[in-house]
């Protein structure tokens, strides 16, 4: 018999014959000192596609737009558009170029929202904005006071100032929805209809994507103009439903193509046309691009959202959105969840009382509906 090993030999073995088992704790890094990367250009993300980032970067070569990809390390952390984001790798923006996100700056806002309001599942809207303009019809798509009670409730939570935009005022006269609005510190904007930007027949005018009464309507000049001056130097997000007009408003003020759709004549709702959200650079008053990778004037385009659930909101944080009703909070009982007939409730008495004028009940049964919604998330909560 052999001894073992004794036909062993070495020159017919290589590193492929070695089996190495694999650690119960996974592989962990060579070393806890990981890499600051401060040479790491910071840019804006623009967009978000399937796992691959359009980042808007400025540097002495100039502004461009770059596609990146997240770094391993950052797998846990979701990116957004309106990220400011530190990049490195391949900056050119050639085509087939990839650059890699290696760091998110600290977000100075975070418009978010829930699926519905028993839901505490984060939805990232969009990041770092300070002006959320809410669009909607005043006819078809009807309006919603639901949606823009929500809209504010999430603005006034994150700390961002709204803008209610009202579009078709030319098919319906938005007196009794701005009535509902009219004792809260809440500046409003309309729009009535206007003629195509280009003359030319109806063939022209579909190709730009305006479908007169039935579409997503032309806006008039003077409401472009107020919005130009008001948003120039912020960063702004649109939402609202579809067919109110965002993508249409997109294209007036920074000169894009973005698709726009229609209203279903049966279902009375918008067509959905914007698949994510996109951020564009807005020129500013001289004509030209102010942006130099972060700074300047942006305009965020959002899908049509038509649920905006609260599950992330406090219940106080709530009803101080509404700011018609939230002065009587001072005298309701400790732990009150402000529903009908909850004992020593002070919400009923101050809208009796007249103090949030005509439209009280009416802002009243709004709250409630909002605070209804979140039973199963208060219950988890308390």
């Amino acid at each position: 018999m052999s001894r073992p090993g004794r036909d062993f030999d070495p020159r017919r073995w290589d590193e492929s014959d070695v089996r190495a088992r694999p650690s119960k704790k996974g592989s962990r890094p060579r070393t806890k000192d990981r890499p600051t990367h401060g040479e790491a250009v910071v840019g804006r993300v623009v967009t978000v596609d399937r796992g691959r980032y359009t980042v808007h970067i400025g540097d002495e070569d100039g502004t461009r737009d770059i596609t990146a990809m997240r770094a391993k390390e950052l797998r846990r952390n979701p990116v957004v558009t309106g990220d400011l984001v530190g990049v490195v790798g391949d900056l050119s923006g050639r085509e087939g170029s990839l650059a890699r996100i290696v760091r998110i700056e600290d977000r100075s806002t975070v418009l978010r929202r829930s699926a519905d309001d028993s839901d505490a599942y984060e939805r990232v809207v969009v990041a770092n904005v300070d002006i959320l303009v809410i669009m909607v019809a005043a006819a078809n798509p009807e309006p919603r006071t639901g949606f823009i009670d929500r809209a504010l409730v999430a603005a006034y939570d994150a700390g961002i100032e709204p803008i209610l935009c009202i579009t078709k005022t030319d098919l319906r006269d938005p007196a009794d929805l701005l009535s509902h609005y009219r004792h809260l510190d809440l500046e409003v904007l309309t729009s009535g209809a206007a003629e195509p930007a280009r003359t030319g027949d109806a063939e022209s005018a579909k190709m730009d994507g305006t479908d007169g009464p039935d579409g997503d309507a032309d806006l008039d000049a003077g409401l472009l103009a107020t919005l130009r001056t008001r948003l120039e130097g912020h960063i702004s997000v649109l939402v609202g439903p579809s067919g109110v007009g965002k993508s249409t408003l997109l294209n007036a003020l920074a000169g894009t193509r973005r698709a726009t759709g229609h209203v279903n004549a049966v279902t009375g709702r918008g067509r959905h046309t914007s698949s994510s959200a996109l951020a564009i650079p807005l020129p500013d008053s001289s004509g030209t691009d102010g942006t130099d990778g972060t700074d300047g004037s942006w305009l965020v385009d959002t899908p049509g959202i038509r649920s905006f659930g609260l599950g992330l909101v406090d219940r106080d944080r709530v009803v101080e959105a509404f700011e018609d009703l939230a002065p009587a909070l001072a005298d309701c009982p400790r732990g009150c969840l402000h529903a009908a007939g909850e004992p020593g409730c002070a919400l009923d008495a101050w809208v009796a009382a007249g103090h949030a004028g005509a439209s009280g009940p009416e802002r009243l049964a709004s709250l409630r509906r909002l605070l209804d919604g979140r039973s199963d998330a208060a219950a988890g909560e308390r």
